[in-house]
């Protein structure tokens, strides 16, 4: 009898990813994609970029639909607790007796980070959320409102920050007001004049949300060097990411819960992910065990094992 294999679906904010594991987690095949983000979008493509990395990563691996045991999906802008349905007809589609484990992006990052089904999760990437999973299975999130409403400390809202300050120093006294961090920007982006980000923004491809947060990263090394606008923007970060997790536990009543940490900006050392572990108290950044479309195929196994105990 073949071995049960299991895949994972993980449509983050800005990124599809599909693998296919065993029963020990080895990878048998994984790939990487554009956004399924159905917020972002749409839903009609993205079920079908989720169907292409779903079919894809068979083909990787050499295997037909019916090897697969379980599929874990956790796809941003359409959880489980308001998408089912969708995500249901989504996963049958490619996998049509493959038994559906339907989540979060936010879960698969917890259940990968901690190989467990409890703790609490801060993610910071495109946006920011921290999600919650008690022993008895009771669970919480705060924030993830997306970049229109909320998401504050993530990606977006970290660019956000920059631009808002070039522009109001242009509007306070012209080119010659703007912070050097501003002057660094605009010769990051080739930029002659401020007034010019308004064209830059805008562009329809690949859209304001993706573009802004794309300066992210340039923050971060500009608050590693020292800029001190950088700095300040990034302590705010910090504190707003703090504050996610730091309810998140009072809410749930839940103090002593191991953090993991999740995201593009959280998932590496660097100026901020040591600035969030210090004001946590933690001794150092946590380190996920498992990618989160490998925590989507770990709860598949989990809850496909749950339905077949001798």
């Amino acid at each position: 009898m073949n071995e049960p294999l299991f895949m994972g679906v993980d449509g983050g904010g800005s990124t599809l990813r599909v693998a296919i594991v065993d029963a020990t987690l080895s990878t048998l095949s994984s790939l990487r994609a554009e956004s399924v983000n159905p917020s972002i979008v749409g839903r009609g493509l993205s079920r079908e970029r989720i169907l292409g990395g779903m079919l894809e990563a068979l083909r990787l691996a050499g295997l037909r639909p019916e090897r697969i045991a379980a599929v874990g999906i956790g796809i941003a802008g359409a959880s489980n607790s308001h998408s089912a349905d969708w995500l249901r007809k989504t996963v049958k589609r490619a996998l049509p007796d493959s038994y559906p484990a339907l989540s979060s992006d936010l879960e698969i990052a917890l259940v990968g980070a901690l190989a467990r089904r409890h703790g609490v999760l801060l993610l910071a990437g495109t946006g920011s959320a921290a999600y919650g999973i008690k022993p008895d299975g009771e669970r919480l999130q705060v924030g993830g409102w997306g970049y229109l409403l909320g998401d504050e400390g993530g990606s977006f809202w970290i660019g956000t920050q920059l631009l808002r300050h070039v522009a109001r120093a242009e509007d306070a006294g012209g080119e010659q007001c703007l912070p050097e961090l501003g002057r660094a920007c605009l010769d990051l982006l080739e930029l002659s004049r401020a007034r010019e980000l308004v064209a830059w923004v805008y562009r329809s491809k690949p859209g304001p949300a993706v573009r802004i947060a794309s300066l992210a990263p340039f923050v971060l090394d500009q608050a590693a060097s020292g800029d001190t606008l950088a700095i300040d923007i990034m302590r705010r970060a910090a504190q707003h990411l703090v504050d996610l997790a730091e309810t998140t536990q009072r809410r749930l009543k839940y103090s002593k819960a191991e953090i993991a940490f999740a995201g593009g900006l959280l998932d590496k050392d660097n100026w901020l992910s040591a600035e969030v572990a210090r004001r946590l108290g933690l001794l150092e950044r946590p380190v996920a065990k498992y990618a989160p479309v490998t925590g989507a195929a770990l709860l598949a196994k989990l809850e496909w094992s749950a339905q077949h105990k001798p």
